[in-house]
């Protein structure tokens, strides 16, 4: 399945779901392909509606072997949040305390994004958090047993990219912000550009309203506390952006209530 073209979506979760084949594939690097995904969704949602509801997709994806990172990770770590959010927010992967609590953002990253998102007004239960792929990839840092961040790979992104897609089909947000260049990338094209884009809206059919901006963790390797405050700042006017986004696509009145 390829990766979402800016201003596209690509086939309904419940077509995935319909169109499920049981059986794997190996891709030219010999890693299991990522069609395997839908078939998941399927077994696991049973007789359930074919919109498969997040529980449904969380369930589905404990059993992911679209790709080698969940050999290495402790276990796949789907979004959270509001099923129903105004406001879907992505990152790249989880970390190591993510891929050990099995939820997203609750790290340092996390903190300081919810921090961030109070400062600028938005209410963290009216919000879905998620990433790009969904199973930590590391390394250990030196001769220690410390594991840090390792950059996931573009094979990687694309066999996590229909959970992503499942997860937008189900919440369904107003407004949904790419934390970082890979959730950018990944959702808005290999060529966009978060350092010339970021704090504007991106014409997109994933939403109705698209932001990008930093990821919270860029924030945290600042190399002193002045440049530290400086991108805290920066990141919280870009999430204020968002938050007036939200409540215009709030007051917009809706279909039911002009038909």
């Amino acid at each position: 399945m390829a990766s979402v073209k800016p201003g596209k979506r690509s086939r309904r979760t419940s077509e995935l779901v319909q169109e499920a084949k049981p059986a794997r594939k190996r891709s030219n690097d010999g890693q299991e392909d990522f069609n395997q995904i839908p078939a998941l969704i399927r077994q696991t949602a049973g007789s359930s509606p074919q919109k498969p509801p997040l529980e449904v997709l969380k369930r589905a994806s404990a059993k992911c072997r679209a790709c080698d990172l969940w050999k290495q990770a402790t276990q796949t770590v789907f979004g959270d949040g509001n099923a129903s959010a105004s406001v879907m927010l992505v990152g790249e992967q989880p970390g190591d305390r993510e891929d050990i609590e099995g939820k997203p953002f609750v790290g340092p990253a996390g903190k300081l994004l919810r921090e961030a998102m109070l400062a600028a007004e938005i209410d963290p239960h009216d919000a879905y958090l998620t990433n790009v792929v969904k199973h930590f990839r590391w390394m250990t840092a030196g001769r220690g047993k410390r594991r840090i961040h390792k950059k996931p790979r573009q094979s990687e992104i694309n066999a996590c990219h229909p959970w992503l897609e499942a997860e937008l089909e189900a919440v369904t947000p107003k407004v949904l912000v790419c934390l970082g260049a890979t959730a950018a990338k990944a959702l808005l094209g290999s060529h966009f550009s978060v350092s010339q884009e970021r704090g504007k809206v991106v014409p997109s059919s994933l939403a109705c309203a698209v932001v990008t901006t930093v990821h919270p963790s860029s924030i945290l390797r600042s190399p002193d506390s002045d440049s530290r405050r400086r991108e805290m700042q920066s990141f919280v006017r870009d999430l204020r952006k968002v938050a007036q986004l939200i409540r215009s696509e709030r007051a917009k009145p809706s279909v039911a209530a002009t038909t």
